[in-house]
């Protein structure tokens, strides 16, 4: 019988549910589901972004991205509006309220990052973001 190669993609989820152990206590404290804490992160680090944008940059197929979008533009965390020249086109930012929610948590995802590099090590959890980086560089 020959040998199968160890499984890249099933390495990879592993690893994110491993490493999503620290994170998930902390995003069930504030109400906040995995997708809308990507959401609210991205848009503290870019500001306002088309919503195709975001849904790009946070890893969530376009018709999720409304039904998240939608949930937090109620809990007063996202503000949506449409393009002035081109009605088709969405923008999401942050409310106060969303920059409020991102910074109650920042310690708190801080001290969890710790947590990971304490166990992982330095060195070696910077070298994995670095080899993940080039990973998504590459072309099918």
């Amino acid at each position: 019988m020959t040998e199968t190669r160890p499984s890249l993609t099933l390495s990879l989820l592993q690893a994110r549910e491993a490493a999503m152990a620290f994170f998930r206590p902390l995003l069930n404290e504030h109400e906040l589901t995995e997708q809308q804490w990507r959401v609210i992160r991205i848009l503290r680090q870019q500001g306002e972004l088309e919503s195709h944008q975001l849904a790009h940059l946070a890893c969530i197929l376009k018709p999720s991205m409304t039904g998240v979008i939608s949930r937090l533009e109620r809990d007063g965390l996202v503000y949506r509006r449409k393009g002035i020249e081109d009605q088709r086109r969405v923008f999401v930012t942050l409310t106060d309220l969303g920059r409020a929610s991102f910074d109650a948590m920042c310690e708190g995802m801080e001290a969890n990052y710790r947590k990971i590099q304490e166990q992982f090590g330095e060195d070696k959890l910077e070298q994995l973001l670095h080899l993940l980086n080039e990973l998504k560089r590459i072309e099918p």
